[in-house]
């Protein structure tokens, strides 16, 4: 019996199966209703794509904050900081995804989390827990609080932008898990 080479379909079906699989198994049970093949084929007016302008600055600023919640943490317990600056510095790139990101970079170190990042009018530092495992697990409920809301949102926005929120999402469940993982 000679061997056949199965047919050479395009592998994009195939990838967004995968995908959207992979991001509704880490968010559970959200669809992922918001996912599409091409902006441009569904005629994108300026109404919806003023509604994504929107969604991506909103998903910037929740990053942003939640960015200030892991710099928080870091400068009240500056030994974690070898466990949160790696997720710290992901979350910063996420801010720079949705077009945020205007803030410096943070470095590794409690010394520059503690650095002013804009007016303390404009953002107050949020409060942290005087226990690092309880730090940890508000940082937790933090990332799968946002991972949650991103996941509502993608039925909302574009393709693209529906595509970013879910990779972020699962990004941020990912976190959550780190965070609620005891590590002595």
């Amino acid at each position: 019996m000679p061997f056949t080479l199965p047919s050479r379909t395009p592998s994009g079906p195939r990838r967004r199966s995968l995908l959207a699989g992979a991001a509704g198994a880490a968010a559970g049970s959200a669809p992922l209703v918001g996912c599409s093949g091409s902006d441009s084929a569904s005629g994108t007016t300026s109404g919806s794509s003023s509604a994504a302008a929107r969604a991506r600055a909103r998903a910037a600023r929740d990053s942003e904050q939640l960015a200030r919640r892991y710099e928080a943490v870091l400068a009240a317990h500056p030994a974690l900081d070898a466990r949160l600056s790696p997720l710290l510095a992901e979350v910063v790139r996420h801010a720079g995804a949705f077009g945020g990101g205007k803030r410096s970079k943070p470095s590794t170190g409690a010394s520059a989390s503690a650095s002013p990042t804009s007016s303390p009018a404009a953002s107050p530092s949020p409060e942290v827990p005087v226990m690092e495992k309880d730090a940890r697990g508000e940082l937790a409920a933090a990332e799968r609080a946002l991972a949650d809301k991103r996941m509502k949102a993608l039925a909302d926005v574009p393709g693209e932008l529906a595509r970013l929120l879910a990779s972020v999402a699962a990004a941020g469940a990912a976190h959550a898990f780190l965070l609620t993982e005891d590590k002595k």
